[in-house]
């Protein structure tokens, strides 16, 4: 708070006027990146809408790295609780039953932060990841990794613009298709 206050051109005391502690700031600074993501409106087409919210999470996640971690541990503000209501209201509007319901959102949940905190990881050390890979592929041997080989090289070599969507869209639809599934059942 001192650090912040300095930084303002403030003293820390009048910090506390506004938030009761430091953890009342990063709470508010979390909700209003919260704000920032699109809410999945319901209506025929629950599966684009679905996509467009959870696809609109992930990125405002990626913009702000440090809000994918406070999922857990911050208080559920006003604009966090707007979007997870909408995207249950989705859900069950789409016919999904409560239960399937509460999988539903815990499985999107679970991929927006999981594939977000990778994904920011990733782009932290993404430095170190481009010097150690070109020897991996140059020192492992063919007959023995064939398939890691190939992967690291697609890490290399990634396909141009546009040609592929992302892995989080990837695994995202993977999850719709399954909801879809389950929901036609």
């Amino acid at each position: 708070m001192r650090r912040l206050a300095q930084e303002l051109g403030v003293e820390a005391m009048t910090l506390y006027y506004y938030v009761a502690k430091k953890r009342d700031l990063l709470d508010g600074m979390f909700d209003i990146v919260m704000g920032d993501i699109e809410m999945p409106a319901t209506g025929p087409d629950w599966r684009a809408s679905l996509r467009r919210g959870v696809i609109s999470a992930h990125a405002v996640l990626l913009r702000h790295p440090w809000a994918a971690g406070m999922i857990w541990t911050s208080g559920p503000g006003p604009a966090r609780l707007r979007y997870m209501n909408a995207l249950l209201g989705l859900l069950r509007e789409a016919g999904f039953s409560p239960d399937m319901t509460h999988q539903a959102y815990h499985a999107l949940d679970s991929h927006i932060v999981g594939y977000t905190l990778w994904e920011s990881g990733y782009a932290a050390v993404s430095d170190e990841t481009d010097d150690v890979a070109p020897a991996l592929v140059r020192d492992l041997p063919i007959e023995e990794y064939p398939y890691l080989i190939e992967h690291i090289q697609q890490h290399l070599d990634p396909a141009p613009s546009g040609e592929r969507e992302g892995g989080f869209a990837f695994g995202l639809d993977l999850l719709l298709d399954g909801l879809e599934g389950i929901r036609e059942r």
